[in-house]
């Protein structure tokens, strides 16, 4: 009987695609389900042998754990180099809100401009 190794649904395509070459490398037999024409299927990873499942949940709790590592990485990066990446500070709150106020300035000028022009 198969076992659910690994649920695909929300996992980006390139995490999906590192998993399964992980199985593959190490030659782990597993088959893919996908979500069907409608999305309601369960996307997924299964184990076709239950023998291999303690060395494949031991592959997917390590390269989790890079993955998060590397994410923290990044984050951390992006935080100190591009202050752009995360807001941070009352500045960057106000500085978004004023473009919005003035977005929805231009948009209301425009929207008034056409139906004073239509006579409304």
């Amino acid at each position: 009987m198969a076992i659910l190794l690994f649920s695909l649904r929300g996992v980006p395509d390139d995490e999906a695609y590192e998993v399964r070459g992980l199985l593959t490398e190490q030659q782990i037999d597993f088959y893919e389900t996908s979500a069907g024409n409608w999305g309601i299927s369960m996307p997924a990873l299964w184990l076709r042998d239950h023998a291999q499942l303690a060395q494949a949940r031991e592959l997917l709790a390590n390269y989790q754990q890079q993955r998060f590592l590397a994410a923290r990485e990044a984050y951390l990066q992006a935080k100190q180099t591009d202050g752009q990446a995360v807001p941070t500070g009352v500045k960057d709150y106000l500085r978004r809100g004023l473009y919005w106020l003035g977005s929805l300035l231009v948009a209301y000028i425009s929207v008034k401009w056409v139906l004073e022009l239509g006579g409304w």
